[in-house]
């Protein structure tokens, strides 16, 4: 399953369509969210290197962490650095988000940013400022695809920071900008998403076609008293959890998969769930006020229900009027109707449609009953 999303990424987005997304969420009682954001990260850039992915370059809008610990950590994932700058820029939004030392930095006195001597990262001196953000993105992607048709992927390490600094609704037309834009192949962000309000995890995974909810094997309904029984559990549980995952079609469907994960070395290793803990986590799936099985009684009620163009068979002779009667019978109707004696069947419990021919010379095909060939 996790194979699944990166696959997604790596393909990316077809002609006219929104590049796809992933939110990656965790939680305190889960805290391996930026584990699963590293295993993405050095997955998809496996793909660029070997020119498998539909992008040619990945831009890092880093956060959470330093550029050189980026650079550190695809070194210690087997990924060749060596060439990193032609296919991997890192936006610096960690060292000064806000621009605060330059203003202390005495005149005459620079600042330390020896990391951007790689060339593989850029400053971003004011995290607040979205729009300057999303101009810096296509900058550094230009180092990728210049002014051809090419595409560069783009990760974000932690959306909670960004919110942090700014409205969800400017965030939310951020990321929505970056999805529709034709030279962005794909979009993946972390979330802590037990920092936020319902309502902002709501839209952020509104907005991605892939979900990946990580969540803990250890579930404790009293966080104060925690028995011996307990504290062994959480033992053997630590560094496990599981990834439940969230697909979202381009035809609309919805597919929920689950899978358990272990931490070994800093890597993350991925085992199918067992059929006894089941495949599904069903807080992932949609509540209705309905039920989709009928009981045995709504069963037996609807097989007695009488259809109206049903046939009863009560014994009576059926007799079907197709509007071809003789003229002695017209005429014989329209004496009646004249008097005003009009008759009713006894057993009628309402009103009569009577129907008169206009004329003898009328074409039988146009008073015959269109449905003469049912048995009503």
């Amino acid at each position: 399953m996790a194979e699944s999303i990166c696959r997604t990424l790596r393909d990316g987005a077809l002609e006219g369509e929104l590049a796809p997304a992933l939110t990656i969420k965790d939680t305190g009682a889960s805290p391996f969210g930026f584990d699963m954001f590293g295993h993405v990260l050095s997955q998809l850039s496996s793909f660029i290197l070997a020119q498998k992915s539909h992008s040619v370059g990945l831009v890092i809008i880093a956060y959470k962490r330093s550029p050189s610990f980026y650079a550190d950590f695809l070194r210690l994932r087997g990924v060749d650095v060596a060439s990193a700058h032609k296919w991997i820029q890192i936006l610096d939004c960690y060292t000064d988000p806000l621009g605060w030392k330059n203003k202390l930095v005495e005149p005459g006195k620079a600042i330390d940013i020896s990391y951007e001597a790689s060339g593989t990262a850029c400053l971003c001196k004011d995290v607040k400022d979205l729009d300057n953000l999303y101009t810096m993105i296509f900058e550094l992607g230009k180092g990728f695809v210049g002014q051809g048709k090419g595409r560069f992927s783009v990760a974000i390490d932690s959306v909670s920071e960004m919110l942090r600094h700014s409205s969800i609704s400017r965030v939310a037309g951020l990321l929505s900008n970056l999805r529709s834009h034709d030279q962005i192949s794909c979009i993946y962000w972390l979330l802590h998403s037990d920092l936020h309000e319902v309502r902002v995890t709501s839209v952020l995974e509104y907005m991605s076609s892939m979900v990946a909810s990580i969540e803990s094997l250890n579930r404790s309904t009293d966080g104060m008293r925690r028995d011996l029984e307990n504290i062994l559990q959480l033992q053997q549980s630590f560094g496990k959890g599981r990834l439940n995952v969230r697909f979202k079609r381009r035809n609309g469907r919805v597919r929920v998969m689950c899978q358990e994960f272990h931490m070994e070395q800093s890597a993350m290793n991925f085992t199918s769930v067992s059929s006894e803990d089941g495949i599904i986590n069903q807080s992932l799936l949609p509540k209705v006020q309905f039920s989709l099985q009928l009981s045995e009684k709504e069963q037996t009620e609807r097989a007695n229900v009488v259809l109206p163009f049903e046939h009863q068979g009560n014994g009576k002779p059926i007799e079907i009027y197709d509007g071809r009667r003789s003229t002695a019978e017209n005429k014989h109707e329209e004496t009646f109707a004249s008097s005003g004696n009009l008759q009713r069947n006894d057993g009628s419990s309402g009103g009569e449609i009577i129907y008169f021919r206009d004329s003898d010379d009328e074409k039988p095909d146009s008073d015959e009953d269109p449905d003469d060939d049912l048995d009503i």
